[in-house]
């Protein structure tokens, strides 16, 4: 398309995080914010309890398991549950994105584990059926944000595994079925598919989890932050609400904000049946364009949340990978100088392209309006790149 598009997104956030804020969100939802107290005070220790149930009740996490907020975003959630579970049993590793393979180092330059690494690249998934999930721990990424590629389920999990699995959900929870009966460690954090603000993350444990805790004592020292029993039992206050740092109560106030916004539109059924809706303008408009193509090789993997996309255009490819690189940076800089979408460059440890945000904060006729400026920003990106190669 070489004509400029008349019609804009009217929010033109499609970033994999922080995310775009719900539909309707202005800084007036945040009026309620206990700005000035403590967070252990009542009305403060209330407000996380709130977050901490609504979290619940949204996810649909069975009563047995138990929900805290925690230090340092998904991040955080992520090493505290491994420097606090893993040990006793060899640790299957699995890495297919930017983030999984951090875990790994994690895993095994930093707590030294006996683990074995499994990975795939980009775009694809491993073998699964290989993974040993009965007898070894296991970590994973349920969604790869920087790869655009998910588990399709969790059938290759064991249902009599002995060990536990953590499983990073961070762009996962809230717009895919994450199965519960088999996870035992479950992260997020809150900027990601509510839109939340950024420093908090969630760590949801299964009784097998806890019960790990609570005969495990870990060979390496623990930062204060990540300690969650004392005494030998389980630190139950964590998971009502007494948070082990200070949090902050207006970023508290808005993910309650997303929540309940979550809650008023169906709940988890309607945040799925949203990001679904939003992925599928993506994919309808890949499969008739010839210059881009999905970063996930197979459908039933590719993610409805952080969709990544490559060019295609042999014209392009051609000329190497530097051009390619060139050419994406283009379309994602040229973009944002219209305002007509921000941050959605591929992630730096990912193929060069582009990264689009279809979570359920987003509105499907916002991806609409965006895919003919893609187009036009291509056009103009392709033709300055044949002219300066002339």
């Amino acid at each position: 398309m070489t004509t400029r598009p008349a019609a804009r997104p009217r929010a033109p956030f499609f970033s994999s995080g922080p995310c775009a804020k719900r539909p309707g969100w202005t800084p007036a939802a945040l009026a309620d914010a206990p700005l000035g107290r403590s967070h252990r005070a009542k009305l403060g220790k209330a407000k996380l309890k709130q977050a901490i149930d609504l979290t619940r009740a949204v996810l649909q996490v069975p009563d047995a398991y138990r929900i805290g907020i925690v230090p340092a975003s998904d991040t955080g959630a992520v090493e505290m549950a491994m420097w606090s579970l893993l040990g006793p049993r060899p640790v299957e590793m699995l890495a297919w994105e930017s983030f999984g393979e951090g875990w790994v180092t994690d895993a095994v330059k930093q707590l030294k584990l006996d683990a074995r690494v499994t990975t795939a690249p980009y775009g694809r998934l491993p073998d699964l059926a290989a993974i040993d999930t009965r007898r070894h721990d296991v970590v994973f990424t349920w969604n790869g944000t920087t790869s655009g590629v998910r588990v399709p389920d969790a059938g290759w999990i064991a249902a009599d595994r002995e060990g536990v699995v953590i499983c990073d959900a961070t762009s996962a929870a809230f717009a895919q079925d994450l199965d519960w009966a088999k996870l035992d460690a479950v992260t997020f954090s809150w900027q990601k598919v509510l839109g939340g603000e950024a420093a908090h993350g969630m760590l949801i444990l299964s009784p097998r989890a806890v019960a790990r805790l609570e005969s495990h004592t870990p060979a390496w020292p623990m930062p204060k932050i990540f300690r969650m029993t004392k005494g030998g039992k389980l630190i139950e206050g964590l998971f009502q609400g007494e948070t082990i740092n200070t949090p902050s109560m207006l970023a508290v106030e808005d993910y309650i904000d997303a929540l309940l916004w979550a809650q008023g539109i169906g709940g988890l059924p309607a945040l799925r049946a949203r990001a679904d809706a939003n992925a599928a303008v993506i994919a309808a408009w890949v499969a008739r364009t010839p210059w881009i193509a999905n970063l996930a090789a197979e459908p039933a993997t590719a993610s409805n949340t952080s969709v990544c996309l490559v060019i295609a255009d042999p014209e392009v490819t051609d000329r190497g990978p530097e051009a390619v690189a060139a050419l994406a940076k283009g379309i994602a800089a040229g973009l944002e100088r219209e305002g007509v979408a921000f941050d959605i460059g591929a992630y730096r440890d990912a193929p060069a392209g582009l990264r689009i945000w279809c979570g359920a904060t987003v509105e499907r006729a916002d991806l609409e309006a965006l895919t003919p400026w893609l187009d036009w920003a291509f056009a103009q990106e392709k033709s300055r790149l044949l002219q300066q190669a002339a």
